[in-house]
């Protein structure tokens, strides 16, 4: 049996994104969603701010499977969290169609960041690795009727700063500067590279 398939992935997420990325790697991985808080105290950097919320995903998910004893044998927790950052400004998921207006009128014909973080923790020892990856995107000028008519799609509407760039979102960006996945959500060279400190290799 190999190293990899010894420890099963853990995903601390609901997000379908992440959830369909984890499943790429062909590892054996459970969902389990944490329902953690995602309130975090003001003056923390972006980079803090996702790794913070990344690690408390985690924690949540190993604690609970640590309490109904599971993954006695191994296995690791992975929880990731990301955030879109317009001049300092955070911006989440909309509180409906209208903050998904505000929030893509601000983005639209400039260049905002997205930060995501990750963290693994290993059940068996508990040793826990936490980062990030910061991306650079520029999103194309936009006018109302066309903003609107996105939202009117939906796919705003659960997505930090309102729009998904693995959906319809691909098509008002205009270009990006670092990791595509971890706009998506789950920054996947990054996720390899804290597994394989656990020794889980996904090839």
């Amino acid at each position: 049996m190999s190293i990899a398939s010894e420890k099963p992935i853990i995903l601390a997420s609901s997000s379908p994104r992440r959830q369909e990325l984890i499943r790429s790697l062909n590892l054996p991985y459970e969902i389990i969603v944490s329902s953690v808080d995602e309130s975090t105290e003001p003056g923390l950097s972006p980079a803090d701010i996702v790794e913070q919320l990344s690690g408390r995903k985690a924690q949540a998910v190993y604690e609970r499977c640590k309490a109904e004893a599971r993954y006695g044998n191994g296995g690791v927790v992975v929880g990731s969290d990301t955030i879109v950052v317009l001049d300092g400004e955070v911006l989440g998921k909309p509180k409906d169609g209208e903050d998904a207006l505000r929030m893509l009128r601000a983005l639209q014909g400039r260049e905002h960041e997205v930060f995501s973080g990750v963290a693994v923790i290993d059940m068996q020892t508990g040793e826990r690795h936490v980062s990030h990856r910061r991306t650079n995107v520029r999103m194309k000028p936009l006018d109302d009727e066309k903003i609107r008519r996105y939202i009117a799609t939906g796919e705003p509407m659960d997505k930090a700063g309102s729009y998904g760039i693995q959906g319809l979102g691909a098509t008002i960006v205009e270009e990006i500067v670092g990791d595509y996945f971890s706009v998506v959500g789950l920054p996947m060279s990054l996720l390899s590279d804290l597994l394989a400190r656990f020794d889980v290799a996904v090839f």
